[in-house]
């Protein structure tokens, strides 16, 4: 069977650490194209993939015939470019946030839906073993009623590891349209809708710019959430965490407590009433600190799912819904009342 041909465009850090590398190692795939606007970027991909190399995204979807392109761009062209691309009948994997409006992030679904394409949103934390093994725990009933959580997702922020470090992007309130919680909240937002397997309903948001000089986009965000069932708790995004990562969850239920990447030996701890506590070593998270990369399983899934024809884990649906509760937070926090998180 012909390898499944891919492009990239974006030749910035994700897609150096996660797309370009997990492609590679991927005995199915064939990276043909990179793009970026930086032709010394773009070229030293294309080298060291052996592909084309591009510095218009436009002339790479009408000139190459790949099955599948990963979009790892900028917020603000996530949307037009992945809506171009699978206009071009390409495959789509691209980076969260999905979009930077509602109307955005549905015109990415018509296009996917009119061309009979997938469209995956590359949320990871879905696919991390302790993420998955609490979710099965809960929806078995074994945790009994969920009553509340908090989950937390916070660094130094993005000048530790981005491509142009201060000067990126990230800070560019026309370019990323928001901060720590379009790149850190977002994540959380998705996870635990995926763990407590139903959606939010209302949310109080403080988003704020707090911890970085010389920028307008968010760096600290706490968030209060209500789903449908009526479990309560916080959602915290930071990029003012200058001492150590933190990607962790708790999860409070009626039979026990589960502790989610919040040990440093367990990366899942099930502490139940009766004194009993499991702890499970399930492997690493992902991690943006240095010697901490592990695969994210995102890009094989998405390759997966275009080869055996099946929906994606993150669909854009899934990623719309993951997307409404960051837009609504915002809202919350710009109008100083509680947000309705829309369907």
């Amino acid at each position: 069977m012909d390898k499944l041909k891919v492009a990239v465009i974006g030749c910035g850090s994700i897609a150096r650490h996660r797309h370009l590398l997990e492609y590679q190692a991927n005995s199915e795939v064939v990276i043909t194209a990179v793009c970026d606007i930086v032709q010394e970027r773009a070229d030293e991909m294309a080298e060291l993939y052996h592909a084309k190399a591009y510095t218009d995204y436009e002339e790479l979807l009408q000139n190459e015939d790949a099955d599948a392109v990963s979009v790892c761009l900028p917020n603000y062209l996530h949307a037009p470019v992945s809506i171009a691309a699978l206009n071009a009948k390409k495959h789509v994997l691209c980076e969260k946030p999905m979009a930077t409006s509602r109307e955005e992030a549905e015109n990415m679904l018509q296009a996917a839906e009119i061309n009979n394409r997938k469209l995956m949103i590359a949320h990871n934390q879905r696919f991390v073993p302790s993420h998955q093994k609490a979710r099965e725990l809960i929806l078995s009933g074994e945790i009994g009623k969920i009553y509340s959580f908090r989950t937390t997702f916070g660094h130094g922020g993005p000048e530790g590891w981005s491509a142009d470090g201060r000067n990126s992007w990230f800070f560019e309130k026309d370019k990323a349209f928001i901060g720590a919680m379009g790149d850190l909240g977002v994540h959380k937002a998705d996870l635990i809708r995926y763990l407590l397997g139903e959606e939010f309903t209302n949310i109080a948001a403080f988003v704020e710019t707090s911890a970085k000089g010389d920028t307008d986009v968010d760096d600290n965000a706490v968030c209060i959430l209500k789903s449908e069932s009526g479990v309560i708790g916080t959602l915290v995004a930071s990029w003012a965490y200058n001492a150590k990562e933190d990607n962790s969850t708790i999860i409070y239920g009626e039979n026990a407590i589960l502790l989610l990447e919040e040990h440093p030996t367990y990366s899942l701890v099930a502490q139940y009433k009766n004194g009993d506590v499991v702890n499970y070593e399930l492997g690493e998270i992902q991690t943006n600190e240095s010697g901490g990369q592990t695969t994210t399983h995102v890009i094989d899934h998405f390759v997966q799912s275009i080869l055996e024809d099946k929906e994606p884990l993150v669909t854009g649906e899934e990623g719309k819904k993951s997307l409404e509760i960051i837009l609504s937070a915002i809202e919350s926090s710009e109008l100083n009342k509680i947000s309705n998180v829309r369907g």
